[in-house]
């Protein structure tokens, strides 16, 4: 990476841990065509840099008990910085939400739930998101199946 450019390698070994962040280092470079020493200097570059910010493991949903994902807009009752940072702050500690997003338009907020059935998402509602502060309407979807579905935005 030269100059804040990012080049044909560096695309590659984004890609690659983008697949497999458990990758060795020799694996790493073999798979890019360079020795261990370059490639490792490279990768923390990147982290450097900011292209890389963290290493994950990706949990299976269904194992885990919860099988399904909701999709749900919420409109906040007041639009303030005390109320959006109140809802971000509480909604960031439940477990059950995968994503949130602030929007613009209609919604204020989108979120990707993972629940157990109508029942799960019954409990999160009632004892969880509209306990939250300054919930006034949410709008809920069912995902029925899982498209794709990628860590990161790949280079």
């Amino acid at each position: 990476m030269k100059d804040g450019q990012l080049d044909d390698t560096d695309r590659h070994i984004l890609r690659t841990l983008s697949r497999d962040g458990r990758i060795s280092n020799q694996k790493l470079a073999d798979t890019v065509h360079l020795s261990p020493t370059p490639c490792w200097h490279r990768v923390k570059a990147l982290e450097e840099a900011g292209y890389i910010t963290g290493y994950v493991a990706t949990l299976d949903q269904r194992a885990l008990g919860l099988p399904d994902t909701v999709i749900i807009e919420v409109t906040v009752d007041r639009h303030d910085d005390e109320i959006f940072k109140a809802f971000s702050d509480a909604l960031a500690e439940l477990p059950e939400v995968m994503e949130a997003y602030l929007l613009s338009g209609e919604y204020d907020y989108l979120i990707k739930v993972a629940v157990s059935g109508t029942e799960g998402y019954e409990r999160f509602l009632r004892q969880k998101l509209y306990k939250l502060p300054g919930v006034r309407h949410t709008r809920s979807t069912f995902a029925l199946r899982c498209l794709k579905r990628a860590p990161s935005v790949t280079p």
